[in-house]
């Protein structure tokens, strides 16, 4: 289901998480023995660590639940075992990609097989993308104004980094509600944009007329997406609440770790703050996983939270639940997913195929709003 090119680009991003991994555990642990570290993480509570892991699992089933809420409201009936599948494969592949931008197009391929249409995929994929990004700026903005003093004091230097993701995020989210609101004017700026480039002799007349044609397909598909989203409103609110839920979700591991520790003397909503200035900082930088950058980020924000000697077991394990065992886990699902669709229905043997799909993925009918049904 995926090409070459795109088996090789995976395959070297996998390795440069394993990279940055192994060197961040060597920088971390520099001249420690094993047993040293290996007693520093049995000293965190049990308890609070089983916690985590549940944490760290509502933070992908969130996913799940707005997945199958959206294809409800299409009176579609899948199973929610199958929209945690999708889950997990898309949160596989947006951890093994630059800024998160393979997830997407992934859980909507894996959909399609499911005979779920591409037209409801990408809806629901665009109002996720939206919901996602809008609600970790406005959880940034809200925990930058009312815990002004805790993050710039704890955030220090790294200020410019977290001022950075606020300007890629709201530049990303207005793309795309500007796309989503105006598709019609975005489809024309595009076109502009392609012919532009031929006469820069940047594309080939023939390469344009591909890209201008996919071009009309997609934004076709969005003049009738902007129309649902309109037409359901109330919807929308419903899943900016289970966005909040699943966001919180993940942002209270660094808590949880906290008291698995026994720590005391900053509060929960002192760290959810902090945890969220990472998640502003790092999200859209266009690495792997934002593996290495995370944890420096970490390191620097909640080196006066945690002593000094818990910080580097504490990263450990932080990025050791939420983001490692996400990746080992949702591989395993994809490869198990994978193999049972070959199994199914064949392997393809058409190299372009998976380059039409996608091409092809806002053909599909968006369905009529409640108003129209």
């Amino acid at each position: 289901m995926i090409d070459i090119n795109k088996k090789v680009k995976y395959t070297i991003n996998v390795l440069f998480i394993a990279a940055v991994g192994y060197l961040t555990f060597r920088i971390l642990f520099k001249n420690r023995e094993i047993s040293d570290i290996l007693k520093e993480l049995h000293r965190a509570n049990k308890g609070w660590l089983i916690f985590g892991v549940a944490a760290v699992f509502c933070f992908i089933a969130g996913e799940s639940v707005i997945i199958k809420y959206m294809l409800w409201l299409f009176k579609e009936k899948v199973p929610f075992l199958r929209c945690l599948k999708y889950s997990f494969i898309g949160f596989f592949y947006s951890y093994i990609t630059p800024s998160s931008s393979g997830g997407q197009p992934a859980q909507m391929i894996y959909m399609k097989k499911d005979g779920i249409y591409y037209g409801y995929s990408s809806l629901i994929m665009l109002v996720i993308a939206v919901v996602y990004k809008a609600v970790l700026v406005l959880m940034g903005i809200f925990f930058y104004i009312f815990y002004h003093g805790f993050v710039v004091r704890h955030v220090g230097d790294y200020i410019w980094l977290v001022y950075l993701g606020f300007v890629l995020n709201i530049a990303y989210i207005a793309l795309l509600l500007v796309v989503c609101l105006k598709p019609l004017w975005s489809r024309k700026m595009g076109i502009k944009a392609i012919n532009l480039l031929v006469r820069l002799h940047v594309f080939s007349p023939n390469k344009s007329e591909r890209m201008i044609a996919r071009l009309t397909r997609i934004f076709d598909n969005y003049v009738k997406a902007s129309k649902y989203i309109r037409d359901n409103l109330r919807s929308l609110f419903t899943i900016t609440v289970f966005t909040v839920l699943q966001r919180l979700s993940l942002f209270m591991l660094t808590w949880i770790v906290y008291k698995a520790y026994g720590l005391h003397g900053s509060s929960f909503m002192q760290i959810i703050a902090l945890q969220v200035m990472i998640g502003v900082a790092v999200e859209m930088l266009p690495l792997p996983g934002a593996a290495g950058i995370t944890e420096a980020c970490f390191i620097k924000f909640f080196e006066g939270v945690f002593a000094f000697e818990l910080i580097s077991p504490s990263i450990l394990l932080n990025r050791g639940l939420s983001f490692y065992a996400v990746i080992i886990i949702g591989g395993l699902v994809t490869l198990c997913t994978h193999l049972l669709n070959i199994r199914k229905y064949g392997k393809d043997t058409d190299k372009d195929k998976q380059a039409q799909e996608l091409a092809e993925a806002a053909v599909a009918e968006i369905p009529k709003s409640d108003k129209d049904k």
